[in-house]
């Protein structure tokens, strides 16, 4: 290929910012270009035909260089003269010829050295555009020229960059300090208390809800149906609920049924989630509770005879004091209720001690999965281990009889992998929920506006008549849920290395698999349930969100650590109550204060990184007191208080 025959395409400044200013040539030069050398005066005439090169810096052939004969009018007395005159031209073409030589190598092998770095950033880029599934709609021909290859790299590149601006979001400089602190600490050991709580003050507090000190209810003011609203983890709480009720009034509890939400879209039912003979049993010494109701009252019109009860007539958290009065006439009357609903309808305090020990008996014990979710979460919890004969400590209250098989092969096993949970609550019905803006800009405000007015109408317009809290208002006072950029900043800078076993709950996260990256960047052994189990094995529970978050609320309770990001978040509460009850003082919780955290994150632009470490982890440390369940807080988060388990300290 002559040098003639090669063109650098021109790029353009966006480009040039995109590849780096050294790789590419000037972009308003051929190579052909190159060789001709021009006068100071900007003349464009041919080299052959240039002015004398006393004017210009140029070496080389001067305008004389083709004229091999004397002029006629040269006299014999000059003969002597011009010849040694034309041996100095000579002398000079030969060093001219020699200098212009070697400058010429040296710019064929610069331009072929910058040819070379010109495909191999190409490749690169494919490369990368490739991983990202981005190819090609047209392929690369044979045809195809080297322009028209460039452009479409180029353009996809440039798309692909912007996904990576929105990936990283707020926090594209602390995520880079924060992967080479990981880099750099990757023969260090961790914080002592990293994988620890306060063991001897947590060690004291024993489960002791089992305990009965009553006799029998036997159900006799009518029966109460219950359809409790919302996902598994807050239809769990209103069953708990239903049954300190039920005992309330001296009425007989229907097994609850679950009602269908456009949000969660399951049609999961009590028994495909929990075991109907053993939530029976086990509560017989408490309540009466029956599969259905009598043939007399199923053809009633509940509504039209006044019995149904739905969560705006029951204020929030009432008191026991308010069933007495307004819903024991309705059971007297008509022999039955139906609560609809039912989220957070029972307060906390002031409660009877035994009527809330009955709560936490309800969901310690009574709350059984059914057997195919116990044998697929054992599964899950081998493979979150890396093995298959070391059992965890909480493993035989979520598995059941499961965890006997974990057991078997204990001889032959290797060590126990240790892991952290971390519960990640940034679904999209959180995310527009929050009110909070999350950096996606205009495009996301219009996103999460058209959720909520599908989803949650009656914030929608309260949005739109109330003056409310500006988002960054909300973030200030904590109240938006940690995004996973911020979760992750803050597992890097409690010190968590770069090797530590992620499970990841809650994994259909708002943004998708761009949101992921920046947790599977720092940590690249992250893992849900979706990469531990096969299809197969995931296959009967597709299509069926609050069975897949039962398979999620064991991997985490397991854990040998937990971290949540959203205090409000029922799964979080469920499981640090659970691992609080059944731990024994040797199962960490990380609850990190938001409104802490969020006057942390403010300063990502100018923060340095050993400040940051130093502030999150004094602000999570904070939060590790172990204390008793503060008052009218929930008994399914803070089960250390005398209903529920009993402080040996105190016995003693």
């Amino acid at each position: 290929m002559s040098l003639n025959a090669i063109q650098v395409k021109p790029v353009s400044e966006e480009e040039e910012e995109e590849d780096g200013p050294s790789a590419q040539p000037d972009p308003n030069t051929s190579f052909p270009s190159l060789l001709h050398y021009r006068s100071g005066s900007g003349s464009t005439t041919p080299r052959s035909r240039q002015s004398s090169p006393g004017n210009s810096p140029r070496l080389g052939p001067t305008r004389f260089a083709n004229s091999d004969t004397c002029d006629p009018q040269y006299t014999p007395l000059f003969w002597g003269f011009d010849k040694e005159l034309k041996m100095q031209r000579r002398a000079k073409r030969k060093v001219g010829r020699a200098w212009y030589s070697r400058k010429r190598v040296k710019f064929v092998v610069g331009v072929i050295g910058l040819l070379v770095l010109f495909f191999l950033m190409n490749w690169v880029m494919l490369l990368r555009l490739q991983d990202h599934g981005l190819h090609s709609e047209s392929g690369f021909s044979g045809n195809s020229s080297l322009a028209s290859v460039s452009v479409t790299v180029r353009e996809k590149w440039r798309k692909l960059g912007k996904e990576k601006k929105a990936q990283k979001g707020n926090y594209g400089r602390m995520l880079d300090l924060a992967a080479h602190a990981l880099a750099e600490g990757l023969n260090k050991p961790e914080p002592k208390d990293l994988w620890l709580e306060p063991f001897v003050p947590a060690s004291s507090w024993k489960p002791c809800a089992d305990q009965r000190s009553w006799e029998p209810n036997e159900g006799k003011n009518g029966y109460i149906l219950v359809t409790a609203n919302g996902g598994m983890n807050q239809q769990r709480v209103a069953v708990c609920n239903a049954v300190a009720v039920a005992r309330l009034l001296n009425s007989t509890l229907v097994v609850p049924k679950f009602l269908y939400s456009s949000i969660w879209r399951d049609v999961s039912q009590f028994g495909d989630i929990y075991q109907e003979e053993h939530f029976i049993n086990y509560l017989t010494p408490d309540i009466r509770i029956v599969k259905e109701l009598p043939k007399e009252l199923q053809s009633l019109d509940l509504e039209a005879i006044g019995s149904v009860v739905t969560d705006a007539d029951i204020p929030k958290e009432a008191k026991p004091s308010f069933y007495l009065k307004n819903i024991v006439p309705i059971l007297l009357k008509n022999g039955i209720v139906h609560f609809l609903g039912f989220g957070h309808r029972l307060a906390f305090d002031p409660i009877p001690f035994q009527l809330q020990r009955l709560r936490c008996r309800c969901n310690f014990y009574a709350l059984q999965f059914v057997p195919k979710i116990q044998e697929v979460g054992a599964l899950l919890l081998r493979r979150l281990r890396q093995n298959e004969g070391h059992p965890g400590p909480l493993d035989r209250y979520l598995v059941g009889s499961y965890a006997k098989r974990i057991k078997k092969n204990k001889s032959h096993s290797k060590k126990a992998s240790r892991y952290l949970a971390l519960h990640l609550r940034f679904e999209i019905d959180m995310v527009a929920h929050s009110l909070c803006e999350f950096g996606g800009g205009e495009e996301e405000r219009k996103e999460l506006e058209a959720y909520r007015e599908i989803h949650f109408p009656a914030l929608t317009v309260l949005k739109k008549t109330t003056m409310l809290p500006t988002p960054a208002e909300l973030r200030e006072e904590g109240l938006c849920p940690l995004t996973p950029e911020e979760a992750v900043l803050m597992l890097a800078a409690l010190g968590f290395n770069r090797k530590t076993h992620i499970f990841v709950a809650g994994s259909q996260l708002y943004g998708g698999r761009s949101r992921m990256n920046a947790l599977t960047s720092l940590y690249p052994k992250l893992v849900t349930k979706e990469n531990l189990l096969t299809p197969t094995e995931l296959e009967p529970f597709m299509n069926f969100s609050s069975q897949l978050a039962a398979l999620d609320f064991i991997g985490c309770t397991a854990a040998d650590a937990f971290s949540m990001t959203d205090s409000g978040s029922q799964l979080s509460s469920l499981v640090s109550g659970y691992r609080i009850y059944y731990g024994g003082g040797r199962m960490p919780t990380i609850r990190p204060n938001k409104r802490r955290l969020a006057s942390i994150f403010m300063k990502n632009s100018t923060i340095e990184w050993r400040v940051f470490e130093q502030r999150i982890r004094k602000a999570v440390r904070q939060t590790k007191h172990v204390q008793p369940r503060p008052k009218a807080r929930s008994v399914y988060r803070y089960p250390r208080c005398d209903e529920c388990m009993c402080n040996m300290t105190i016995t003693t």
